[in-house]
């Protein structure tokens, strides 16, 4: 779990899976409200933990790009059926985040 730790590593994982080698511009893109300090830093994390391979191809203008490497293909894979999970129970779970957020912390007052 501490390997796809992280609210956007398992995103970068499926899109990685899902497109092949990408450049940076074309992740961020794809994840739109991640930041570019974390997007960074989240794919230094699973390049170091051996899932993605960064690729620089040291040309100026400067072209780089990330692709899953066969562990991290692996791990993708093992994550398809949670994503499976999550579209057929997508409703469920938005009317229980709906509800959620009408809960009160205790001590603050509900807003109206």
């Amino acid at each position: 779990m501490r390997v796809i730790a992280g609210k956007w590593k398992p995103l970068i994982l499926y899109f990685l899976a899902q497109d092949g080698p990408t450049r940076y511009g074309e992740l961020r893109r794809a994840i739109r409200d991640v930041s570019d300090k974390v997007l960074i830093q989240q794919l230094k994390e699973l390049e170091a933990d051996g899932l993605v391979k960064r690729t620089d191809y040291k040309e100026v203008p400067p072209r780089v790009d990330y692709s899953l490497t066969p562990l991290g293909h692996s791990l993708a894979m093992a994550l398809v059926p949670l994503c499976t999970w999550g579209t057929e129970h997508m409703a469920e779970v938005s009317r229980v985040f709906a509800e959620r957020a009408t809960w009160t912390r205790p001590g603050r007052q509900p807003t109206v």
